[in-house]
């Protein structure tokens, strides 16, 4: 297992590397001007100039692709063009905001979906099947802006039950991690439907059943860890994605999180908020894929037998 995790850590360094010479490369040929931006529109050509140049942006990419690698190796990621700060400073305060987002709304997709597609496979074909797979397809094609106005004009205009934005307490993350986890939880459930229907006509389910095992014993211990292991990778991706992709729903419920701060640095071609925000994110998407992989050996022993 050791040498498994030495591997994949391996792995991770030049993929990381690759991805931020590639947004690092697309950021500085979009057409901005970082001394523009910094000083605004009322100072001159002269003083913008100045600043580029004690910037660097007139240096060779490669050049400055390899000072920021060393920079950041060092735990310099750079300067806000924006706010004239620390990048560390203006993105990790909000990303507290998002992680309790992605945290509540891959559980609730989870407690939600994996029961209902366990009762989908049972059910087969029944009245019970049908309607769960109406609903699931219904709520995995809605969008998810509009899923959020919704729930905000019936939930807190019409009813008053819950804020409709900002944050504070508990009830600010009802509508946006429903938001979020409903279209989650419906295309989990289909998954863990189909991964279960295979898993049952498998031949150690029917000689389980042979044996006389019971039931729950036959669903649960045998059919469900096997099924399992696509729904763990999905869970894992949602996860990794809510991190940076919940933007859309952080502006709609007016939440200070992470997606939104980002959206914003790219509008103003804050390079330095950018490029922080892409490794930040591509590390945290590396590290959730090897756990899911980890978690994979605790479900399923052939796969814990392979890393050993």
């Amino acid at each position: 297992m050791a040498k498994y995790i030495i591997k994949r850590l391996l792995v991770v360094i030049p993929t990381l590397l690759f991805i931020v010479f590639v947004v690092f490369f697309i950021l500085n040929i979009t057409p901005g001007d970082p001394g523009r931006i910094m000083l605004g529109p009322t100072a001159t050509q002269e003083q913008v100039d100045m600043l580029n140049e004690s910037l660097g942006v007139n240096r060779p990419l490669l050049v400055r692709y390899g000072e920021y690698i060393w920079n950041a190796l060092h735990g310099d990621f750079g300067t806000s063009y924006t706010f004239n700060v620390p990048v560390t400073s203006v993105l990790m305060p909000k990303f507290p905001t998002t992680l309790k987002l992605a945290v509540l709304s891959v559980v609730f997709s989870a407690l939600l979906g994996i029961p209902l597609g366990i009762l989908s496979a049972v059910k087969k074909h029944s009245l019970l099947d049908h309607m769960l797979t109406v609903i699931a397809l219904f709520l995995a094609s809605v969008p998810g802006f509009w899923l959020g106005l919704m729930l905000m004009l019936f939930l807190s205009l019409q009813l008053g039950l819950l804020p409709s934005s900002g944050v504070g307490t508990w009830q600010h993350f009802v509508m946006p991690v429903m938001t979020l986890a409903l279209p989650s939880a419906a295309f989990i459930s289909r998954l863990t439907r189909t991964t279960m229907l295979d898993s049952m006509n498998q031949d150690y389910i029917r000689t389980a059943k042979g044996k006389g095992a019971r039931d729950g014993r036959v669903i649960f211990g045998h059919a469900l860890r096997n099924a399992l292991i696509p729904v763990i990778t999905q869970l894992g991706m949602n996860f990794a994605g809510l991190l940076g992709g919940a933007m859309i729903t952080e502006i709609v419920f007016g939440l200070p999180g992470f997606g939104n701060a980002i959206v914003a640095a790219i509008k103003a071609k804050d390079v330095p908020l950018t490029m922080f925000s892409v490794v930040f994110l591509s590390t945290t998407f590396m590290v959730i894929m090897l756990v899911v992989d980890l978690i994979y050996a605790f479900v399923d022993p052939r796969i814990k037998a392979q890393y050993e």
